[in-house]
């Protein structure tokens, strides 16, 4: 795994200074304003959930910027990208700065990555197996898997994973657009983990 070339992708964003709270215009809560990009992911960092998101990225998904926006709206772990290393940030509107990211070159160097980590593989698709989200676990220290518009979670993938979750659906779409699939697996987590725990 190497995730120099997103770090570094995000430098110019991480040395900007801190605007006044008045003149903040960035997509950050008012508790934010006014304050450094690296001041703000020092805060998030204290209070992480306890759950990863990846992403194959095998065909410039342009979706990948809205489960990355996703990703820091429920203040995810880690954010990994799989496959292609240049992806749409259009969708994340710049979050992506407040996250820890990291990038795989291949399916088998992220599950070797997941396991030195102790982190539970969980496929999110609505392949032949899967289990339905209301009957399914979803376990602290997990790392959810979505794949491609269209293609999915890949063979190599789905293999790997410990297990593959399908959101019920009630209508005649074959599924749900994968950037809101991962809003939802991502307040399902929040909502019986953390909210839950209140």
């Amino acid at each position: 795994m190497d995730d120099k070339d997103l770090a570094a992708d995000s430098t110019a964003i991480n040395c900007e200074d801190a605007p006044s709270a008045e003149s903040d215009t960035r997509n950050v809560i008012d508790e934010f304003k006014g304050k450094s990009v690296a001041e703000i992911k020092g805060e998030l960092d204290k209070n992480r959930l306890n759950f990863h998101v990846a992403i194959e990225n095998f065909q410039h998904d342009f979706n990948i910027g809205t489960i990355a926006r996703n990703a820091n709206a429920f203040n995810a772990t880690g954010l990994h990208i799989i496959g292609r290393r240049h992806w749409n940030r259009r969708g994340a509107m710049k979050t992506e700065a407040y996250m820890n990211l990291f990038h795989h070159e291949t399916v088998a160097d992220f599950v070797q990555w997941a396991h030195e980590n102790n982190l539970k593989i969980i496929a999110i698709d609505n392949q032949a197996g899967a289990k339905k989200l209301s009957q399914a676990e979803l376990p602290k220290n997990s790392v959810f898997i979505f794949g491609g518009e269209g293609p999915g979670v890949s063979a190599e993938m789905v293999k790997s994973a410990s297990e593959m979750i399908e959101i019920e659906q009630f209508g005649s779409t074959r599924s749900v657009n994968v950037g809101v699939a991962s809003g939802i697996i991502m307040y399902e987590f929040a909502r019986r983990n953390t909210l839950s725990q209140e």
